[in-house]
């Protein structure tokens, strides 16, 4: 073979080295798009239950990604404001389920047993206790990068919003009665029948810890 030939397959497989380099990052992330289908989950739940995307068919559902060890985190959760959220909508038929994606070995991380415990300690008023996703399959397929991510689906399995809960970043919980909500203001208007606003934002908070 000449010098010439194996040079030229050496520059095609550089080619195609390049070529995977880009592309695995786009198959490993994935994302929730607001107007597009929502991708589909299966994921057990702290009691031992699987949770599926299909169990609410025809449903409205919101999902959160939490840390219980992130700021952010814990400005929503120890002010209340999460769970008053969690309550609010609940009481008219809507699904909250909260999840975990941190890998096993990494911050957030939990066992069942310490989620359930968690799930107590924390007031959690979701459907369900905290899914755990320490495969990160979930959170990688919605594209899920902090805690918290939001993300809201209607009853036809679309995605309607996705990002921040709302549009102050800081983590003092001194500003939220000041904040705008995101995921209020598009459940309330969803359930009003009107056009959501803001259907998208950068979310804010910790890196989810796969």
């Amino acid at each position: 073979m000449t010098t010439q030939g194996m040079s030229g397959k050496r520059s095609f497989r550089s080619f195609l080295g390049g070529i995977a380099m880009f592309a695995l990052p786009a198959l490993a992330m994935s994302a929730a798009v607001p107007g597009e289908k929502a991708p589909d989950f299966s994921e057990v739940d702290a009691a031992g239950e699987t949770r599926s995307l299909k169990d609410y068919a025809g449903q409205w559902l919101v999902l959160e990604w939490f840390n219980k060890d992130c700021p952010y985190v814990k400005k929503h959760y120890g002010s209340g404001n999460m769970q008053a959220l969690q309550k609010k909508y609940a009481e008219q038929d809507i699904n909250w389920l909260t999840v975990i994606s941190s890998a096993k070995g990494k911050q957030g991380y939990l066992e069942p047993s310490q989620a359930l415990e968690v799930a107590k300690s924390h007031n959690l008023s979701a459907s369900a206790p905290f899914l755990l996703d320490a495969d990160g399959s979930m959170g990688r397929a919605y594209g899920a990068k902090t805690t918290p991510h939001m993300f809201i689906i209607n009853p036809q399995g679309e995605v309607v919003y996705a990002g921040a809960i709302d549009d102050n970043d800081s983590a003092n919980p001194a500003v939220i009665p000041k904040s705008a909500n995101y995921v209020a203001a598009a459940l309330d208007a969803s359930l009003a029948g009107e056009a959501i606003k803001t259907a998208s934002s950068r979310a804010y908070g910790c890196s989810v810890k796969y």
